[in-house]
């Protein structure tokens, strides 16, 4: 038969041309990016991945999170060869059955997963401010000349907790998310044990930077693992109840802390189950293929990448994202100043109520409730929040709501931080009523909640499935600053006093207002010129024109199929 008068044949000779210039074009273009710049062949949302499907070689959307290096390898892995009929089998893939989807686990154990990765995170968080009430007693039990020095100890466990978010992310793609939370906090409990014997400040110092180190797996994972086992209906809901404890913790930690605590959530992560989608699919593979002797069964996520690639490949995306993208410059700037200030404000609340209003080391845990109702009410009125984002008009061209929408809450919280903070400035000392200062914490600690949920929920929104390597960037910043600011706290309100101090972190925080302002009013022209942000859209173009074609493949076979297939004689 000639090829003019066979019209299918023609069309999908000439749908497979395309295929293979889209993907000379493809591999050409990636070849002039770095890494970091080609992290992903697909879009939606921030937490999804794609999935090898029988009418596209293409990947449909996941639920599961995974960061944008595993992102990259699956997606460039199953568009070629791997997502091949011929490389791998269709009816040998292995995927969730009815017992195994951590989503369809039952009610309350998924409800005990989230209070343990919850509650372990607390802990975690919890520990990093429970050393500011012992400042006082470290600086005469080891004689301390400088309240500075003291202080290192909320610093050298907050640059742990940036260090150790950017090793267990990877670290848990590789092996799941299981081993690697009971692993970090059985050390981090052992590390309990010397830092209570030290004899000298400098032990303390080290011992709290390696323990945050290890405590980070939960920083880095925990939030994934919420999202593994909840539903698109129910994340916002679950995710909202989780961080009650996490971001809590700094404000809980100077009232209660102890080893007791740091010990129940070792314990409880034991009787847990792995929650990490591609740990679950490629155990279940390997099972299968020793149980049948079949070596065919495999999944989407099989890998022809070595760990120290992958491994390699996440903690350099973060920087390449941090010093070109002028998104992250700003909001770095912002949310880490803020989350420096209230870091700040730890150490230097104790001071203030034990000198001048003679608290003791107990009460003085005290003057950061206020602080704590407010970042409860942050978080338990998301739904009332979240109507004044979906309020925001939506985009014409994909009617979703844009990233810009979050901003209106940032706005918020931009104006009720250093509301909460001035107020603090000029109520703080007597005879002004002790209640006053710490009401006002209230507003400091909506503002600060909405800094950080929503201020990550923008980033997310901007950068897609970048958003993992856009947070990790974030945190690690945040953590720098926040581990540094602090230093300056005794000798800043010791220098200016009380009032001029807080004075000071208040305008210093009223000067970062127009920034949330800038991003909802231009924030689509600003991502419409980022790098990362235009190659992810061309990706996402390139992605649906094959979906496109192979839609069109897969119609003209089925069509070819009935019309080859041979006429049932008829019964009489």
């Amino acid at each position: 038969m000639s090829r003019s008068s066979d019209p299918e044949k023609t069309a999908m000779v000439e749908d497979d041309v395309k295929s293979v210039m889209d993907e000379h074009d493809h591999k050409t273009s990636k070849a002039s990016l770095t890494a970091d710049e080609t992290a992903s062949r697909h879009s939606s949302d921030s937490s999804s991945i794609g999935h090898a499907s029988e009418e596209s070689d293409v990947l449909e959307p996941l639920e599961h999170v995974i960061s944008p290096a595993l992102q990259e390898v699956i997606q460039i892995q199953t568009a070629t060869s791997i997502g091949s009929s011929v490389a791998r089998p269709m009816e040998f893939e292995v995927d969730f059955g009815d017992d195994d989807n951590p989503r369809e686990w039952s009610f309350w154990f998924r409800a005990w997963m989230t209070f343990v990765v919850s509650f372990s995170t607390w802990v975690v968080v919890l520990y990093s401010t429970t050393y500011t009430s012992s400042i006082p007693g470290l600086i005469n039990e080891f004689h301390v000349q400088s309240e500075t020095v003291a202080t290192l100890g909320v610093t050298t466990y907050l640059l742990g907790l940036g260090l150790g978010s950017l090793v267990w992310a990877p670290v848990s793609e590789l092996y799941g998310r299981k081993p690697v939370y009971v692993c970090c906090l059985f050390v981090f409990t052992l590390l309990i044990l010397p830092a209570c014997l030290a004899t000298s400040l400098t032990e303390i110092l080290v011992i709290r930077f390696f323990g945050a180190l290890f405590g980070a797996a939960l920083i880095a994972n925990s939030a994934g693992t919420v999202v593994d086992i909840s539903t698109e209906e129910t994340r916002a809901l679950v995710l909202s109840l989780w961080s009650i404890a996490p971001l809590n913790g700094p404000v809980t930690g100077p009232v209660i802390g102890g080893f007791v605590y740091q010990y129940l959530a070792t314990v409880a992560m034991v009787f847990t189950k792995e929650t990490y989608a591609p740990t679950i699919l490629k155990a279940k593979a390997a099972r299968l293929r020793k149980e049948t002797d079949d070596d065919r069964w495999w999944t989407r996520y099989d890998m022809n990448m070595s760990p120290t690639d992958v491994i390699k490949l996440n903690l350099t995306r973060p920087f390449v994202l941090f010093f070109t993208e002028p998104i992250l410059w700003f909001f770095n700037l912002w949310i880490s100043i803020v989350y420096g200030i209230l870091y700040l404000c730890f150490v230097a609340y104790p001071i203030v109520f034990t000198e001048h209003r003679g608290w003791g080391p107990g009460l003085t845990g005290l003057s950061f409730v206020g602080i704590g109702i407010g970042t409860t009410i942050g978080i338990l009125g998301e739904p009332l929040w979240r109507r004044i984002i979906n309020a925001h008009p939506r985009d014409p061209k994909t009617g979703r709501i844009p990233p810009e929408a979050t901003a209106r809450i940032l706005i918020i919280g931009s104006i009720l931080t250093p509301i909460g903070q001035l107020v603090f400035a000029w109520t703080s000392l007597p005879p002004t009523h002790w209640a006053v200062p710490i009401a006002f914490g209230i507003p400091f600690g909506l503002g600060n909640s909405f800094s950080f949920i929503y201020g990550s929920n923008y980033l997310a929104g901007a950068y897609g499935i970048y958003a993992a390597s856009a947070l990790a960037g974030n945190a690690v910043t945040r953590s720098l600053l926040g581990g540094l600011l602090p230093l300056a706290g005794p000798k800043l309100f010791a220098a200016l006093t009380p009032q001029w101090a807080s004075t000071f972190l208040g305008l210093l925080e009223v000067a970062l207002i127009p920034i949330p302002f800038v991003f909802w009013r231009y924030g689509e022209r600003i991502r419409a010129k980022s790098p990362a942000i235009r190659n992810l859209r061309e990706d996402q173009e390139r992605i649906e024109r094959r979906a496109a074609r192979a839609h069109r493949r897969k119609e003209r076979m089925q069509q070819k199929s009935v019309a080859d297939a041979p006429v049932e004689p008829e019964t009489v």
